[in-house]
């Protein structure tokens, strides 16, 4: 349809006609008419076509206004948008556009939009725009709440872009409830001055529901779930090919001792490892990486849809693989006792843990010993424990990695690499698959072994690439921006710590170690990890700044990273087969880069979202209940409080503070003081909250102080956020944001 519209526009002679005109050229049956209309509005939308005079619809002129910008637009719980330009040289947000509300048309977060510059600045000098022209939508498709209202439908959408409810009109289905959690395509986006409109796509299921939160998290963004028929069959294929008894000139290191540590409920294993030393105290550590290049060839329908899914989704309660399971559970999987083909980095390291030497092969290797995290940790807490239990090979093995992994450690941050502990959140779940509690995972010895291990291939591969003079996809993490530093440095000095004008990596560590283990610990390295970059995929030489080294890039998860797949099938044609290979192009290079950078983001806010969204389902059970808590943030509106019993994080607005004493904001410590008891809130705190309310749909949770156990000596900022409020919520909302409108305040559909 979308095909035939353009075609039909955009031939020679076409003259700009009404909608139903148009749809008589193109000889389209009455029963297509409703298609016609949803597929014209989004071409409408994605500014291919507008209306013009008397409605008729037209081709948009290519050509930009020259005093346009193009960026990326965030709009905030004001309603107002902030720009962040696209060929900025500065990542400040002060050289962002602002932009108001009524200017901001029906563009929403996450577009590519056009921006035209206005006379006028902010009271700071920022300077202000109109969004003149939607380039890109980030995405067409929704997930909100379903009600209906004089028998109209309408979908609250998940989320805080949307303050009014979307029509969907009359739903010609029996399959959906009020308060469903429906999937929705925009067909018009809403404004200032008008409500979106949208069509039904799925009924998900009822809010709450095992399984609803999940589908939610995928359609929401994007995900792919099911593999094309041609994936599916060429990776049937493979496994019907597959003869372990052929070792096709690799090298023979079954008999070896290599073992795996992974998660206990790790389902794909990419790498396996093996460690010997010899007479001259030299250490051979020899990394065993899948050989996924084997099976997925170039410009194969595999190729192409790994390439399209970029990265695996790990999802708390399912994973969307980057290739078909035959593949990443079985054949490309370094499962224990099962012959299987590998790329191996073998790194010679002398006495100190330098390494002397680095030599690649195609291998075959049979893993003697699959271990997890848990059971490594203890092996190293006592091993003369388990030194009847376990293969003579085997326990000394385990006893050599964690020698060498130290030293490779020790030198890595006498080098000047950055450690943030910002621990992950894993949650528990009952036998209905509801959530039944979350923990905070810890980085132990056990992981550092694995992190020291995989660094060193990822790092020699790279070096060994940059020596050959080759293109290829490199992880790069650039040197915190002079500005980003400056406000940390400011940050950190509120809170009675030093740091320079200029700081190096060795004094942000200092400052990472004076306050790991303390109530300060999570603020200040979540401000540290928000003033550095983001690393990324780029074909450019930028090093990786919080490592410490010139050359990396990923070599280590091919099942799971497509990146890791392109550095593999260099280093395969390059390093080990040696042919005359300069990589490929580096428009291409680019241009992977750019899409693998997009769907690795994607999938860790998936992650982090749908984490988020079950912890808050489970804190919902908990409302009444009291917790002790840490202040991580303090704002004008209120204060931020992480629990200790659960890692979960809400808000606790000022107006719920009154019942205790009248607060004044310092600006300068980011402190709220009681005017009359002299209680100091801020980073720290120790407290004592309650569970006031939790909305699902912003994905809030709402706290009230019940006590303040122990004011600290340190003074704070925190990144400023804040809370709305949604019908039927108890979620007090910041001075700069909107209600939704009430259900029965509800703007009028256009249409009625």
């Amino acid at each position: 349809m979308r095909d035939q519209i353009l075609k039909a526009v955009s031939q020679k002679g076409y003259k700009p006609v009404k909608a139903r005109a148009l749809a008589g050229v193109l000889n389209l049956p009455k029963k297509k008419f409703s298609e016609f209309e949803t597929v014209l509005e989004q071409l409408v939308d994605e500014r291919k076509l507008k209306r013009g005079k008397f409605n008729r619809i037209e081709v948009r002129s290519a050509e930009k206004s020259r005093s346009s910008l193009r960026g990326i637009l965030r709009r905030v719980s004001s309603g107002n948008g902030y720009v962040t330009l696209l060929d900025s040289k500065t990542t400040s947000r002060d050289n962002d556009v602002f932009v108001q509300r009524n200017d901001l048309g029906d563009a929403q977060s996450g577009d590519e939009v056009l921006v035209h510059l206005l006379s006028r600045t902010k009271s700071g000098g920022q300077r202000c725009g109109r969004v003149i022209e939607v380039v890109s939508r980030s995405t067409t498709r929704f997930v909100g709440s379903y009600f209906e209202e004089q028998g109209q439908g309408y979908v609250f959408i998940d989320g805080n872009d949307f303050e009014e409810a979307v029509w969907l009109g009359d739903v010609q289905t029996d399959q959906i409830e009020e308060d469903d959690m429906v999937l929705v395509e925009m067909v018009k986006f809403p404004k200032h001055t008008s409500v979106g409109e949208a069509v039904l796509v799925e009924v998900l299921g009822p809010r709450g529901a095992t399984g609803v939160d999940t589908l939610t998290i995928i359609h929401e963004f994007g995900l792919p779930t099911d593999f094309s028929p041609a994936s599916i069959e060429q990776a049937s294929q493979q496994a019907a090919d597959f003869d372990e008894t052929d070792f096709q000139g690799r090298l023979d290191l079954t008999l070896d001792t290599i073992i795996t540590i992974d998660p206990k409920e790790a389902r794909d294993f990419d790498d396996a490892i093996s460690l010997v030393q010899t007479d001259n105290g030299h250490w051979h550590l020899g990394v065993h990486i899948a050989d996924v290049s084997h099976f997925v060839q170039p410009n194969t329908p595999l190729d192409e849809e790994a390439l399209k899914r970029g990265t695996s989704v790990y999802l708390p309660t399912k994973v969307i693989p980057m290739l078909p399971e035959v593949l990443s559970n079985g054949l490309a999987s370094l499962q224990q006792d099962r012959i299987r083909f590998v790329k191996s980095v073998f790194i010679e390291f002398n006495k100190e843990g330098i390494p002397v030497d680095t030599r690649f092969s195609n291998s075959v290797i049979k893993v003697k010993q699959r271990f997890h995290y848990k059971q490594v940790m203890d092996f190293l807490e006592a091993p003369e424990k388990q030194k009847g239990d376990l293969d003579d090979k085997v326990y000394q093995l385990l006893l050599d990695i964690q020698k060498l992994a130290k030293k490779l450690r020790g030198r890595r941050f006498s080098a000047g690499a950055l450690e943030l502990n910002m621990p992950e959140t894993r949650l528990k779940f009952n036998k209905q698959g509801k959530v039944s509690g979350a923990y905070i995972t810890e980085n132990d010895e056990s992981h550092q072994i694995i992190e020291e291990f995989m660094l060193a291939a990822n790092i020699a591969v790279a070096r060994e690439l940059t020596s050959r003079g080759v293109h290829f996809l490199r992880r790069v993490h650039a040197a915190p921006a002079t500005d980003k530093a400056k406000l940390f440095g400011e940050f950190v000095e509120s809170l009675g710590l030093e740091l320079s004008k200029h700081p190096s990596r060795f004094e942000f560590q200092k400052i990472l170690d004076q306050t790991a283990g303390t109530p300060l610990e999570r603020a200040v390295h979540y401000a540290l990890l928000r003033s550095l970059k983001q690393a990324e995929y780029t074909p450019e030489v930028e090093g990786h700044y919080a490592l410490a080294v010139e050359d990396y890039c990923h070599f280590t998860s091919p099942i799971r990273r497509y990146p890791d797949l392109t550095v593999h099938r260099i280093v395969d044609r390059l390093l080990i087969r040696g042919d005359q290979y300069q990589g490929e192009s580096i428009e291409k290079i680019l241009q992977i880069a750019t899409h693998c950078n997009d769907t690795s983001r994607r999938a860790e806010r998936a992650e982090r979202d749908l984490t988020k969204l079950k912890l808050l389902e489970y804190m919902e059970q908990r409302i009444g209940e009291e917790f002790d808590g840490i202040i991580t943030g303090v704002e004008r509106f209120g204060i931020f409080c992480q629990l200790k019993q659960v890692p979960a994080e809400g808000i606790t607005h000022i107006s719920s503070l009154e019942k205790i004493d009248k607060f004044d904001f310092e600006r300068e410590t980011h402190c709220l003081t009681g005017k009359r008891t002299g209680i100091r809130l801020q980073l720290g705190s120790q407290v004592r909250i309650k569970v006031a309310s939790v909305d699902l749909g912003r994905r809030v949770l709402n706290f009230t102080l019940e006590k303040v156990y122990k004011a600290t000596p340190e003074k704070s900022k925190s990144p400023k956020r804040a809370v709305k409020k949604r019908p039927g919520s108890d979620a007090q909302e910041s001075p700069s944001s909107k209600k939704r409108t009430s259900k029965n305040k509800r703007k009028r559909n256009p249409r009625k």
